[in-house]
């Protein structure tokens, strides 16, 4: 399998995480289900899966996000979340 692009997935990252603000822009983009809003959007409204070349299972998207938040959180990696996520989900979606 070719290498996926990782560029593309960090975009859809970000717009996604803008989406989702703007939708629970009167709680401030509060939401405790925030990975299941991620998943749903990122599978049903985005090219995610075209740019995995499979569709994803929601739940293991959901916790694909929510691993990588605790990652993220605990690591403090150098590089923006939305390149982290494209990174780690490419490569686990790549197996």
């Amino acid at each position: 399998m070719a290498a996926i692009d990782t560029g593309p997935v960090a975009d859809l990252l970000h717009e996604v995480a803008e989406t989702h603000h703007r939708v629970y822009r009167i709680t401030d983009g509060e939401d405790p289900d925030w990975a299941s809003w991620y998943a749903s959007w990122l599978i049903d409204l985005s090219e995610l899966p075209e740019l995995l070349d499979r569709k994803p299972v929601r739940s293991e998207l959901i916790y694909m996000l929510v691993l990588l938040d605790r990652e993220v959180a605990g690591q403090q990696p150098a590089e923006p979340w939305e390149q982290y996520y494209a990174r780690r989900l490419t490569e686990h979606f790549a197996q």
